[in-house]
């Protein structure tokens, strides 16, 4: 049951932050199909940053001396390296839907597209494979309870809770929780976040008040695109080993299906990415999943295909959407072109 539960915050927290990347968009009124692709670059460059820093000085030093800190603090530069690129590239959706006010439907498609192969061709250019992977560093070096780190087993200490919280849990794990907190109080606690949502709603009217409509817009885009960058690098540190091949499992789309049905709030988009992580963590985890404990193979003995588990967390998506889908309130705005008077 640990093992579930943590299987399941794992899969949940990217879900939980790259959905909350799109509210921020939409609430200002773009909407951020690309949320796919802004993942996969965010994944990329993050895993290419590490790789990159294998050769220094510093983590041969860290590697010398089981320096478990520097590898943490490797784990938050990767996380700030991948946001960068995410905020990077979601300027082109600011260019093309601001800028030159075409359909943001198709331009997220356009980037969703242009992603992979820029990524594939990346990793083909570097090490003529076409999967970008670590060589020198485990990624278990970057799990929180280390020893040598924190001087303390937290996980025996606590016992079973200890075990839950601290035993094999990455530090992105509880940074994800504190930048979603971050984020929400911003979008609903601060003038900020009113102005941001006002230009989702009302653009119109937030724009007689003297609020720059298509700066909120550029920023509100911005920032959803670096929390989609860093939650694309989370997924690969958490769930891929720490590797790039240009594809994130669809948690892109699952993101904004988490952000439907979670119907633009960050409250209800915490228990949709939950639900939505626990039917990814099934899917990638059920031949070693015993939920009755009888077998430690239980799931994988019922005789179902394996395909049927890795399709279930999509054809779930498909169902709870056309049951709720029709009860969500998209902001007003979204996906609207604004338009100056001085411009018309």
């Amino acid at each position: 049951m640990t093992f579930l539960i943590q299987q399941t915050v794992t899969y949940a927290l990217p879900l939980m932050i790259v959905a909350l990347a799109g509210v921020f968009s939409e609430r200002s009124g773009t909407i951020n199909l690309a949320l796919e692709g802004i993942m996969i670059i965010g994944a990329y460059i993050g895993v290419l940053f590490v790789r990159g820093m294998e050769g220094t000085v510093w983590i041969r030093l860290a590697l010398a001396e089981q320096s478990y800190l520097s590898f943490q603090l490797l784990e938050i530069a990767a996380m700030l390296v991948a946001a960068c690129a995410g905020a990077v590239f979601s300027l082109l959706l600011t260019l093309a839907a601001i800028r030159f006010k075409s359909d943001q439907t198709i331009t997220g498609t356009a980037l969703n597209l242009i992603a992979p192969a820029f990524t594939v061709f990346g990793i083909l250019l570097l090490t003529n494979q076409t999967t970008l992977t670590l060589q020198n560093i485990d990624t278990s070096a970057m799990f929180i309870l280390k020893k040598s780190t924190w001087g303390l087993d937290r996980s025996a200490d606590m016992g079973w809770l200890g075990n839950l919280l601290f035993n094999k849990t990455y530090l992105a794990t509880y940074i994800s929780l504190i930048l979603y907190a971050v984020l929400a109080i911003l979008l609903y606690k601060t003038k900020f976040g009113l102005r941001l949502r006002a230009c989702g709603e009302n653009p119109e009217a937030a724009d007689s008040l003297g609020v720059n409509v298509n700066k909120m817009r550029l920023a509100g885009i911005t920032i959803s695109g670096a929390v989609a960058g860093m939650g694309g690098f989370i997924y690969a540190l958490t769930t891929a080993g720490c590797t790039a091949n240009g594809d994130v499992a669809g948690f892109g789309f699952l993101a904004m299906a988490v952000m439907i049905f979670g119907n633009w709030n960050p409250g209800t988009i915490v228990w949709a990415s939950l639900i939505f992580g626990f039917f990814k963590c099934i899917a990638a985890c059920y031949f070693t999943l015993d939920l009755n404990g009888d077998s430690v193979y239980a799931l994988a003995n019922l005789g179902i295909s394996a395909n049927i588990y890795r399709m279930l967390p999509f054809v779930v998506t498909l169902i709870v959407l056309a049951f709720t889908s029709k009860k969500s309130r998209a902001p007003k705005a979204a996906g609207k072109p604004f338009e100056y008077m001085s411009d018309v």
